[in-house]
């Protein structure tokens, strides 16, 4: 837990940042975003290193942010690890921008710039482009959407060559 706060603080340097030429999806909606995702792919990070079965749950928080619990398997330690956080709205509610927070008053950037029509996927930009992650309800992408998340965020400018394929094998 020590581990993700530090890597949170990092993370959270870069307050709300957005890369140059993401757009935030709109017609966002709160209600079907809410509940389990399963990390699909990521941009490595000190703060996820080594992390396999990475989850995040997000629910609505009584003060109208959202509750943020992250959580992975450190195969090194063989070992659960977790992180609580919480998310507000950056502007308007109905558009993909969010800033999270694990500690204290510092906040980094949640950019949802991808969405399935019945949000069954979701691809986040942090502020700027060594943050990424695809996320899923599911715990595998069919390959051929695999392949089509993977084109969008090269053509939006990530180096997907990079990004670490999460293994889902456990579960808390």
């Amino acid at each position: 837990m020590r581990r993700l706060v530090v890597v949170a603080l990092l993370v959270l340097s870069a307050c709300g940042g957005i890369p140059e030429g993401i757009e935030p999806v709109d017609n966002f909606e709160l209600e079907p975003y809410l509940g389990t995702w399963y990390e699909i792919a990521r941009l490595d990070h000190s703060f996820q290193r080594g992390m396999s079965n990475v989850t995040a749950n997000y629910s609505l928080r009584e003060d109208g942010g959202v509750a943020v619990l992250n959580r992975g398997y450190r195969t090194g330690k063989g070992e659960w690890d977790a992180a609580e956080g919480k998310a507000y709205f950056v502007g308007d509610p109905s558009i993909g921008r969010l800033k999270v927070s694990f500690f204290g008053p510092f906040y980094g950037s949640y950019n949802v710039f991808e969405l399935g029509d019945n949000y069954e996927y979701s691809m986040v930009a942090g502020p700027d482009r060594s943050y990424l992650w695809i996320l899923a309800r599911e715990a595998r992408l069919p390959q051929a959407m695999l392949d089509e998340l993977l084109s969008k965020a090269e053509a939006a400018g990530y180096d997907t060559s990079e990004l670490i394929l999460v293994e889902h094998d456990r579960t808390p």
